[in-house]
């Protein structure tokens, strides 16, 4: 009899200890859930605005973006091109799979070749978005 007692008086004390402790863990799963969907909201940035970003992070007074008309990729003539006839660029970073390229600079390029730039490209002036 007193064994079974003790056996009761065990049990007892670990069903009180748990009860003391589910609160907590309640807790600790809204801290949880709360931490996931923080995370789930700050989704990371895709591909084009991750390098965009880089541009935006060397703080250049102009950002332009430059496609070609016929949205195929950019090639090693157009690379040339871009770069004779925007030497004032200092960061270029080609994004969107090579199809687009994002030039930063502190030279306003409307004042050197941007007329020229246009005929052949799609450019489209990001400085202040």
């Amino acid at each position: 009899m007193r064994k079974i007692t003790s056996h009761l008086f065990l049990i007892s004390f670990v069903i009180a200890s748990l009860a003391c402790h589910k609160p907590e863990a309640d807790t600790n799963t809204a801290s949880t859930n709360e931490s996931s969907n923080q995370a789930a909201k700050a989704s990371p940035l895709t591909g084009f605005e991750r390098d965009l970003q880089y541009i935006r992070n060397g703080q250049y007074t102009y950002i332009y973006l430059f496609s070609r008309k016929d949205k195929k990729v950019l090639d090693k003539e157009d690379g040339d091109f871009l770069r004779k006839n925007a030497p004032q660029v200092v960061d270029w970073v080609s994004t969107e799979e090579g199809r687009k390229v994002i030039a930063g600079t502190n030279f306003n390029l409307e004042e050197g070749n941007l007329a020229l730039l246009k005929k052949r490209f799609e450019v489209e002036d990001l400085s202040g978005k």
